[in-house]
């Protein structure tokens, strides 16, 4: 039996957000696909948006990222077709995952944003998380938007390295 090419591309998204403890950035999602050419820009941007408007993945941006997350009913989805995917298709997923699981889950773990405080102030947010559990969540009230900008600039970069001055400091 033939298959809606688009369907395919929506199993293999829910099947790579069912394969981790984590969210993936749709950046990592876009990276991976498109890199093994299993479709074009347009096919996948699509897939995504269909899933998400079918409720079956959750994308949320932060700052300038957008994580995407599987949602129950997308795993059930998933449960029900995930044989309409070719083991050689999930064999490639699952390898993918085995060798970048470190850096991907880096990428989404550490975060930032800021916003316009109602006193006026911008408050930069600045967090780790390890799975759904945030290890770290620091608030920073600043004058500037500028200031703000560049203080979640710079936690990317320095997350680690603040995280265990903190810890050594406080253990």
């Amino acid at each position: 039996m033939a298959q809606d090419p688009l369907t395919l591309y929506k199993l293999i998204v829910l099947y790579m957000l069912d394969r981790v403890a984590f969210p993936l950035t749709q950046a990592q999602v876009f990276e991976f696909i498109l890199d093994k050419e299993y479709t074009n820009f347009l096919n996948l941007q699509q897939a995504i948006s269909e899933l998400t408007g079918a409720n079956l993945i959750l994308a949320k941006s932060i700052r300038n990222r957008t994580h995407l997350e599987l949602t129950e009913d997308g795993r059930q989805t998933l449960s029900f077709f995930s044989n309409r995917i070719s083991p050689s298709i999930k064999e490639d997923i699952d390898k993918y995952f085995k060798e970048n699981e470190f850096e991907l889950r880096n990428e989404v773990s550490v975060y930032s944003n800021y916003y316009k405080s109602t006193s006026g102030e911008y408050e930069a947010s600045l967090v780790i998380k390890e799975r759904s559990i945030e290890l770290l969540n620091i608030t920073l009230s600043v004058p500037t938007e500028s200031i703000a900008s560049s203080i979640c600039d710079k936690w990317e970069g320095s997350s680690q390295e603040i995280y265990n001055d903190i810890v050594k400091k406080l253990f």
